[in-house]
């Protein structure tokens, strides 16, 4: 039985380690295909995806594109800046017009928490969220954890530290709330005007400097500066931010000789992060946006079709 069958992806806290065990077996089927000559199947022949997007997206958007087309879906791509959005139309009016059309799932980014687990609860359609606000982004956490599986960590009692723009970012969020399920023991740094209020209790171990953040740390997740949530005056100068809290060649020999740098995208390199390290063989960068496909392929195949066993499947 497909545990995930019709099953909405809203957030992590949504998803039990049987469910994600399943996404994780399902994903590594999809990347074998993916890396064949021939990548298309017919797994989901005949359904209908929509991808509403209302913020910018490169790989998110173009990932579930491809997993949807992938499987052999019909996807369309819907922008609130090509849309009657701008003629005055509602956020419902727009969800309800697309269910209409007798869509099978919706992918949806919005710039508002909350967005999704609302549109869920109106529509008959799988709703996936693919960005919230500053509160949750499933897939992306998901892709993150199928990259450490794939480079042998096991997070329980490792050392798993997230690196600057906490209180804005729903990757800190996501990660923190998957890598918790697994027993990681996980450390977060950034300037204090970038940490969220009492963020212990998100059971994280907060450091105001990154040399101890990183000392003996397997995974190093570094996040982007979000400028369009930020208000100004939230750090000196990007020049001082990368002073203290990028991370580059010199500071990765305080963590482990194998430790993996993640991160989400799109990257701000020479700030947050520096050119030679996003590019060195500790980065899963890459990894990560083909892992996102993958991923996104085993959640649009496990949540739209009742079986996992269809020959068209691998």
């Amino acid at each position: 039985m497909n545990l995930l069958h019709g099953k909405d992806i809203l957030d992590i806290s949504t998803l039990t380690r049987e469910e994600i065990t399943l996404i994780f077996q399902t994903a590594d089927t999809m990347k074998r295909r993916l890396r064949q000559k021939a990548k298309k199947s017919t797994y989901l022949k005949g359904k209908a995806i929509i991808n509403l997007f209302c913020e910018p997206s490169t790989r998110t958007r173009t990932s579930f594109e491809l997993a949807g087309k992938y499987l052999g879906a019909d996807v369309i791509n819907f922008t609130t800046s090509a849309s009657s959005v701008l003629k005055g139309e509602s956020f419902r009016d727009t969800l309800l017009t697309l269910q209409a059309m007798h869509c099978d799932a919706l992918v949806l980014r919005h710039p508002v928490e909350g967005s999704a687990r609302w549109a869920a609860a109106q529509l008959a359609p799988v709703v996936i969220n693919a960005g919230d606000g500053a509160h949750a982004h499933p897939t992306q956490a998901l892709l993150d954890l199928f990259t450490l599986r794939e480079k042998g960590i096991e997070l329980k009692g490792r050392k798993m530290v997230i690196v600057g723009d906490i209180l804005h970012s729903r990757v800190a969020r996501s990660n923190i709330a998957l890598w918790s399920k697994y027993g990681a023991d996980i450390h977060v740094c950034g300037p204090a005007t970038l940490l969220p209020r009492h963020a212990e209790q998100l059971g994280v171990t907060v450091h105001a400097r990154l040399e101890d953040a990183l000392k003996e740390a397997s995974v190093i997740n570094v996040l982007r500066i979000q400028l369009e949530r930020q208000q100004k005056g939230m750090f000196p100068s990007a020049r001082e931010y990368a002073r203290l809290f990028g991370i580059n060649e010199e500071r990765m020999k305080l963590a482990r000789p194998d430790a993996v740098i993640l991160h989400p995208g799109p990257l701000n390199r020479g700030l947050e992060i520096a050119w030679q390290t996003s590019y060195g063989k500790q980065a899963a960068i890459l990894q990560q946006v083909e892992n996102g496909v993958a991923v996104r392929m085993a959640l649009l195949a496990l949540t739209l079709q009742g079986e996992t066993n269809n020959e068209n499947f691998d």
